[in-house]
């Protein structure tokens, strides 16, 4: 997965570089490009990235941690950008998020064999972010930007209908979830469109899990909060 995100990362470097030919977009005196392009009151474009979720869990008594195991996952999805004024503009990006992660619960005489230490939780999400973009002065043909917000999640893989739970090797999590958002980027603008690199860190608001039916259960009974927190990397087009 790294892989493919490195292509499609050097494909646009490589076309970027290939717009600006000898001017450079980093030259002492570029051409500026799409010089009115975020002037438009809207516009949209696209986005490709990967992701890293994990999940921080506070527990109700002293206990040894739960071990979580990340994965790389991928993210896909549009974007709307409305201009507010002049160096701040609001953001629609929704999309199809991907992830797994692995929960290694530590030894408990309550687990008849190995898997029973084990969860894997599987996450399809549909994400939903609104934010605040501020943007800095435009300098030829970089912008740097600041952003952050809200967004609601939902978990397509939740479980959160099933009546079985960690008994019947049933991991469950509640369907939708609040989040906050801060990351920043730099939009570099080429001959034809903008290439718009970011990173930005999701932190969930509220408690996610849904408890075992059994209040003692060893797979839930000692978890206080479990929400979920990730780091994302996009790749925007314009």
């Amino acid at each position: 997965m790294k892989k493919v995100f490195a292509i499609l990362f050097f494909i646009g470097i490589s076309s970027l570089s290939y717009s600006q030919k000898s001017q450079g977009i980093f030259g002492k005196d570029p051409i500026v490009n799409l010089e009115n392009f975020q002037q438009k009151k809207i516009y949209y474009g696209f986005y490709l990235g990967f992701n890293n979720f994990d999940f921080k869990i506070d527990y109700k008594s002293l206990t040894q941690d739960i071990l979580v195991k990340k994965s790389t996952g991928f993210n896909v999805g549009i974007i709307g950008d409305l201009r507010l004024q002049e160096y701040i503009n609001l953001r629609f990006e929704p999309g199809l998020y991907y992830t797994k992660r692995d929960l290694y619960y530590p030894p408990n005489s309550a687990f008849d064999s190995p898997s029973d230490a084990l969860r894997e939780v599987n996450s399809t999400y549909i994400h939903f972010p609104l934010l605040l973009k501020f943007s800095s002065l435009r300098t030829g043909n970089v912008r740097p930007y600041a952003l952050g917000g809200l967004s609601a999640t939902l978990n397509l893989s939740s479980n959160a209908k099933l009546a079985d739970d960690n008994f019947q090797q049933r991991f469950r999590v509640k369907s939708w979830t609040t989040n906050y958002e801060l990351g920043f980027g730099i939009d570099i603008f080429s001959e034809y469109f903008i290439f718009s690199p970011s990173i930005r860190g999701v932190f969930g608001i509220g408690d996610e899990l849904i408890r075992d039916n059994d209040p003692n259960s060893p797979w839930t009974g000692n978890i206080d909060s479990l929400k979920s927190r990730a780091v994302l990397i996009n790749f925007s087009f314009h």
